[in-house]
């Protein structure tokens, strides 16, 4: 018999210390991102990444490009190609005078922090990450009185970013890929004079998608916060569509008297207090033949601890300090929260009336998309 001596460790001490390491090691990573996502803030608002799209540049050519500080946009430059964001492409020889560094912007990056329409723009997560701690406080009292906190109470950033991030999703997805996947809709608004209600329509970016899709339909979004209801108007108005895309305050839960052929609901049926109601309204709403879209979270049949998948762990941030608050701004609140599982979807459709939930066989990483028939 031979016997081998293990240079594995049994010390529990050990394996402790590693845990310890390993999270600490998370935790000051994410610090890093928080702060290279506040730099993407700081660039975007600036325009600096607009104007070193212009072609490469030195420091003091970008500061007279977007019109700030040279020695700022020195820094700024340096830590960005630091992060691994720019690039440079000549360094000064010996040292010498580092305003001589040029860089630039490489075509990666243009396409996730420029394009507004691109599926790969992620300028709006900065955005967020620059916004929500404004709100901290007032999600901690929500915590300890067990209340809500409205929507418009996260401020302008959180409202602008849901809007840029929902944005790409809605102008390239939604006629050419979700709603591919109902047939006999497509055909019913290729026919036109459809009529569409867009509820929670937020700044109104879907409604418009379905204004270039579909020539013949007229679209009326409703949206329980005023200033997103601005925000469409005038997204509208500078889309050219002012004259089919109608938008209004109103409550999810309060049915207009018209009635619609498609009513649709985008990533917002998770955040309404009262979705079962909600629902009751969409349905309301029908016209003969009619048929109610839900696009929300893909979120897991169950919670899992140390949840492999990104998105679930985004999604349940999310819900910690946003959607379940804004879903609990009314008494009698379902709390939802941001992860509407589909058996609790099918649920609510069923105490609203429906007879028919039908899950579409749409992939995407973030959203499931829901037909909804009386």
């Amino acid at each position: 018999m031979t016997i081998t001596e293990s240079t594995q460790s049994t010390d529990p001490t050990d394996d402790l210390e590693a845990a310890i390491g390993e999270f600490a090691t998370r935790v000051a990573m994410a610090t890093v991102g928080t702060l290279e996502l506040l730099t993407i803030e700081l660039g975007t608002r600036l325009g600096l990444y607009e104007a070193l799209a212009q072609g490469p540049a030195t420091p003091p050519e970008l500061a007279k490009r977007a019109g700030i500080d040279a020695r700022y946009a020195r820094e700024w430059l340096e830590q960005q190609a630091t992060a691994g964001i720019v690039a440079v492409d000549a360094d000064p020889a010996d040292g010498g005078n580092p305003d001589d560094r040029v860089f630039s912007l490489p075509i990666a990056a243009q396409a996730c922090l420029l394009d507004p329409e691109s599926l790969a723009f992620l300028a709006p997560m900065a955005t967020l990450a620059a916004s929500a701690p404004a709100s901290i406080d007032a999600v901690i009292r929500a915590y300890r009185d067990g209340t809500g906190l409205s929507f418009g109470a996260y401020g302008d950033g959180v409202r602008e970013f849901q809007a840029a991030a929902n944005r790409p999703q809605f102008v390239n997805l939604l006629a050419s890929s979700w709603l591919a996947a109902m047939p006999d809709v497509v055909t019913r608004l290729e026919a036109g004079a459809v009529r569409i209600a867009d509820v929670a329509c937020g700044a109104g970016w879907s409604s418009i998608a379905f204004a270039r899709a579909f020539p013949g339909v007229t679209v009326d979004g409703y949206d329980l916060d005023e200033p997103s209801i601005a925000d469409a108007r005038r997204n509208a108005d500078a889309e050219g569509f002012g004259d089919r895309l109608h938008f209004e305050v109103r409550n999810a839960a309060d049915a207009p008297s018209e009635s619609y052929d498609l009513v649709c609901c985008f990533e917002a049926l998770h955040d309404l207090p009262r979705p079962v109601e909600a629902l009751g309204a969409m349905r309301t709403m029908l016209a003969p033949g009619g048929t109610v879209f839900i696009v929300d979270e893909r979120a897991a049949d169950e919670m899992t601890p140390n949840d492999p998948d990104p998105m679930q762990r985004l999604m349940y941030a999310a819900s910690v300090l946003h959607c379940l608050l804004v879903g609990r701004t009314e008494e009698d609140s379902a709390a939802t929260g941001t992860m509407l599982r589909t058996a609790t979807l099918q649920r609510y459709a069923a105490d609203a009336g429906f007879s028919s939930v039908e899950v579409l066989p749409i992939e995407h990483d973030l959203f499931r998309c829901y037909r909804l028939q009386p």
